[in-house]
């Protein structure tokens, strides 16, 4: 099969006598609503290289429609992940449409933690290495904005799971580089988490995060980065949390707590959790619920970056 930022799921035969790919399936996308048929070649993807902060190019791939503007003015939403060596492969989406068709942007950081760039650059984003992750999402941000493709007061962040602590963090780190972070299923209070090795996970996710119980280094250096730990008085960006009830990989209680002392340490920000009562970690179930989650996650990103 293939698929791309505008390629809908295909599946292909290579006939080797005609040397021509025959395509046999693509998934299907519905007309919009204004009736008109899906055309990919009204979209237009591209490869962008960002500069970390210690040199390293980190590389991004975004989507726009056909003659959106590089002069600043377009929203994008910047999606990262950057642990567990999963590399992010550029997907269609088809919710994404309702964000393109608006002269939105969306772009995928392909930062350090990943594997997209092989072993060197899982190791890189792991361990005494994460902070790799979050300071090269923030370059990704920084470059979108220094090369026209948004603006800081345009560009809304979301990750989830490992990529909502993602989240938590650069929101420490650079509040002033987003104008809204979405947070799915975040791992927020990491360091309570990895202390406690009656957990169902902790003790294997060791190898990812390290084992603070043995190592006042490792403690130290999670504390430090914990977005939960390093909530400060300061002007947040608007954050969106989604958790689910019933997640036994990130409990429900680490973006209530989050998003509680958020609100508590910086009560001039806007905060808002949604917790989803019969959900886990990968949301909803049913087919139904899941496009209701996207529809609310998708319709509260346009709303801050004036698109709704």
């Amino acid at each position: 099969g293939y698929t791309s930022l505008v390629t809908p799921e295909s599946i292909y035969d290579y006939d080797l006598e005609a040397r021509a790919l025959l395509l046999r399936r693509q998934k299907p996308v519905l007309p919009g609503p204004d009736g008109k048929a899906f055309d990919s070649a009204e979209y237009e993807q591209h490869r962008v290289w960002a500069t970390a902060d210690d040199g390293t190019q980190v590389p991004i791939s975004l989507v726009c429609k056909v003659g959106t503007p590089r002069d600043g003015s377009a929203p994008c939403v910047l999606y990262g992940y950057g642990s567990y060596e999963a590399s992010m492969d550029p997907w269609f989406s088809i919710p994404r449409l309702s964000l393109l068709n608006r002269g939105g942007i969306f772009a995928v950081a392909h930062i350090r933690g990943g594997g997209e760039l092989g072993r060197r650059w899982y190791e890189e984003g792991k361990l005494l290495n994460k902070r790799n992750t979050f300071t090269d999402f923030n370059a990704c941000a920084r470059d979108l904005v220094k090369t026209g493709w948004t603006s800081a007061n345009k560009l809304v962040a979301r990750g989830g799971s490992a990529g909502g602590l993602l989240m938590g963090a650069i929101a420490n780190l650079a509040p002033d580089a987003y104008a809204a972070i979405v947070a799915q299923v975040p791992f927020v209070d990491p360091l309570t988490s990895i202390l406690d090795p009656s957990l169902p996970l902790t003790v294997t996710e060791w190898e990812e995060w390290g084992n603070p119980l043995e190592s006042p280094e490792v403690y130290a250096y999670m504390k430090g980065y914990s977005p939960y730990e390093n909530v400060a008085n300061i002007d947040y960006p608007a954050i969106l949390a989604v958790t689910s009830l019933n997640d036994t990989r990130v409990r429900y209680c680490e973006p209530a707590k989050w998003i509680a002392r958020l609100r508590a340490v910086a009560p001039q920000g806007t905060f808002l959790l949604k917790t989803e009562m019969g959900a886990g970690h990968a949301g909803p179930s049913g087919r139904y619920d899941a496009w209701k989650e996207e529809a609310f996650m998708s319709a509260w990103i346009l709303d801050r970056v004036g698109l709704a």
